[in-house]
């Protein structure tokens, strides 16, 4: 049976209070271990990967392992230098005295995960929580029913089990966790409930980082290499079949290259899913897979390639749609599926001008030589994170922030900049006793109020 949430938030709560996560010693262990899981349980977890999402082998290591693997060798490189007191200058008004910033561990945080990368989602965030010196609860979806019950077994395997726990279930377990009053809460899924979740954290002013995807969009310009831009957006909607925050939502391509655009497309699709016996891609479920047929009706383009799903059976086709309408659901929900909507635009103008007129994507995506292209597209567009001529490769950079902004998240986190968002930066100042000149304090003349003023 398992412990109550109570029960089990105030034994990592005691944890934390005997100081035992704070060493650094400790924090290595803890990735040590977590890099010792990925070695030994590798068939473990591509078996749990296959069951909830039909993932090939390869792409499962690809996905899930190898990215951990990533986030754990950079925080166990860095972590005591992450760790290290950071002095800052202190004014010269304030002299003598020394500052300086010094990291804390913000206490039990909740990881809550979502079921398209159900481990990588789940173990990133905790190796920065880890990194950080806290207590950990993962809650892993519950529509990654294999991957879940694995990592309720693993994690307390080789984890301190005083210090990192996992809770399955559904929303209400959610719910129960975050009535806790914990000291952070990462979740990773769609705005709707992270709405949700937010408002359970308001109640006890817990603060959240939220990652949230949104149409990711992808502006290809005429001189662009179309074979190799058509190659690195159709492997970016192929992994995971399209079910991934910052896949290529839609392609926004110059109209002189449209078209040619499109065929590259096809080409790439053809090899990369082995000829059109390989087109019906793996949907996480039936409800997932009917939603994704139902955005193939009624979209007023022009299907080019794929069109058909098997909802029942978990699969649609990798889709090619060109020119729908921009007022149809294709275009204005997120599709997070094997489907790629190509429109035509006159130039990057247009193409700015569309995407800045919608929500803040999680990613964006330029094809483009101009370095010219490049600047405008970097300061005209905002979004969590921009890739130029490729495709979903800043999220394997732990030296880069991976987080929303407006309505596709709010934080960062991954290597460095993970540590902090599970880290309190406490302001330190060190004054002398001496001197104390008596100028400080009240009751002031005239004179030791212009003084303080031309010094303060």
């Amino acid at each position: 049976m398992s412990t109550p949430i109570p029960e089990l938030v105030a034994r990592l709560r005691a944890t934390h209070a005997s100081g035992r996560t704070k060493p650094a010693a400790w924090r290595i262990r803890q990735l040590d271990a977590l890099g010792r899981l990925l070695a030994e349980r590798e068939d473990d977890i591509v078996t749990a990967l296959e069951s909830d999402l039909g993932r090939e082998s390869f792409e499962a290591w690809f996905a899930d392992i190898a990215s951990s693997r990533i986030e754990v060798q950079d925080a166990k490189k860095n972590v005591r230098k992450w760790m290290r007191a950071k002095r800052v200058a202190t004014p010269l008004a304030m002299q003598p005295g020394r500052s300086w910033i010094q990291y804390e561990p913000l206490g039990v945080v909740l990881v809550i995960s979502p079921w398209n990368y159900p481990f990588y989602l789940a173990v990133g965030p905790l190796v920065a929580a880890l990194a950080a010196g806290n207590c950990v609860i993962v809650k892993p979806s519950e529509h990654a029913p294999a991957t879940s019950a694995l990592l309720a077994e693993l994690l307390p395997a080789y984890l301190d089990q005083d210090a990192v726990a996992v809770v399955e279930g559904a929303a209400e377990a959610t719910r129960d966790l975050i009535d806790q009053g914990l000291d952070h809460i990462l979740f990773t899924g769609g705005p709707e409930i992270a709405r949700a979740v937010m408002a359970d954290a308001a109640k006890h002013l817990t603060p959240v980082t939220l990652e949230l995807g949104g149409k990711s969009p992808v502006v290809v310009t005429a001189a662009t290499d179309l074979p190799v831009a058509a190659r690195r957006v159709v492997y970016g909607k192929h992994l995971n079949a399209g079910q991934t925050c910052i896949a290529p939502d839609y392609v926004l391509a110059e109209r002189s290259v449209a078209e040619e655009f499109a065929r590259e497309v096809v080409k790439a699709i053809d090899v990369m899913t082995e000829g059109t016996e390989g087109r019906a891609r793996p949907i996480v479920n039936e409800r997932h897979a009917a939603r994704l047929a139902g955005l193939l009706e009624k979209h007023g383009g022009k299907v080019v390639h794929g069109g058909g799903s098997d909802p029942a059976n978990k699969r649609v086709d990798f889709t090619v749609v060109a020119d729908p309408e921009l007022d149809s659901p294709l275009m204005t929900e997120e599709i997070f599926g094997p489907i790629l909507p190509i429109v035509s635009v006159a130039n990057l103008g247009e193409a700015v001008e569309f995407v800045t007129s919608r929500p803040k994507p999680l990613a964006a995506y330029l094809f483009s030589p101009s370095k010219a292209d490049e600047r405008r597209f970097l300061a005209d567009v905002s979004a969590g994170g921009v890739v130029i001529n490729n495709v979903g490769y800043h999220v394997l950079n732990p030296h880069l922030p991976f987080g929303g902004v407006g309505n596709s998240g709010m934080g960062a986190y991954h290597g460095e900049f993970g540590f902090q968002t599970f880290s309190h930066r406490k302001a330190v100042m060190r004054k002398s006793t001496t001197p104390d000149p008596k100028l400080v304090y009240p009751p002031y003349t005239e004179a030791t109020k212009r003084l303080l003023r031309r010094l303060l």
